[in-house]
């Protein structure tokens, strides 16, 4: 499995890359790497955003793993050899980048996460929208409750596309792992509104002003 390098939008030119810390998007299940590239309009200016396809060809666009509905084994399999194609990417489109965020929606939010568990010393921070926690456990689980990078988990109140218990799994098992700043709004399905993303926008702002 492996990240198309050519199908990676980038918010700058190569030249324009140095020295600046990295910011990757991550988009949902059946989805693509124009979707979340929507955001950096309104995100701040100082990382470079690079906006990657899933490597799993879906329906209508590409998936980070099956769904987990049609099995959690397989789920869980794809998801890490997906976590591993992002992280080779990283080796070869950023090596020795010293700060690198995450920001992931639905399916992606759930890969943002895995990413913090895979690595928990490499990410910086992590935003999961309408995301979740796969279930069981990782190696570095441990490592990430120590560390515990911040990271901002946002909902909507009638989403109804993740299922309530991956909903209470996941708010049980995100404040033990991270510094936790954690979201619900009231009315809104399976996206974003313009109030979440006030709120990504001045979280993200603030992991750079520190």
């Amino acid at each position: 499995m492996r990240i198309d390098d050519d199908a990676v939008l980038w918010s700058a030119s190569e030249a324009d890359r140095e020295g600046r810390p990295l910011l990757v998007l991550l988009h949902g299940y059946n989805s693509h790497e124009g979707d979340l590239f929507g955001l950096a309009p309104y995100l701040p200016l100082e990382p470079v955003i690079a906006s990657l396809r899933a490597p799993i060809a879906a329906d209508f666009g590409y998936a980070w793993f099956p769904l987990v509905g049609d099995g959690l084994e397989r789920a869980l399999d794809q998801a890490d050899a997906a976590t591993t194609a992002v992280l080779d990417w990283l080796e070869r489109a950023a090596p020795g980048v010293a700060s690198v965020g995450l920001i992931g929606f639905s399916q992606g939010g759930a890969m943002a996460l895995e990413l913090l568990r895979r690595e928990p010393a490499r990410f910086a921070y992590a935003v999961s929208l309408a995301g979740f926690a796969l279930a069981g456990e990782r190696d570095g689980d441990e490592q990430l409750a120590e560390v515990r990078p911040p990271v901002f988990w946002g909902r909507g109140s009638v989403d109804a596309v993740i299922p309530a218990d991956r909903v209470e799994h996941t708010a049980e098992w995100l404040p033990e792992h991270v510094d936790l700043d954690s979201r619900i709004y009231e009315g809104v399905g399976h996206s974003v509104s313009e109030a979440e993303l006030a709120d990504v926008t001045a979280f993200v702002r603030a992991r750079y002003a520190a």
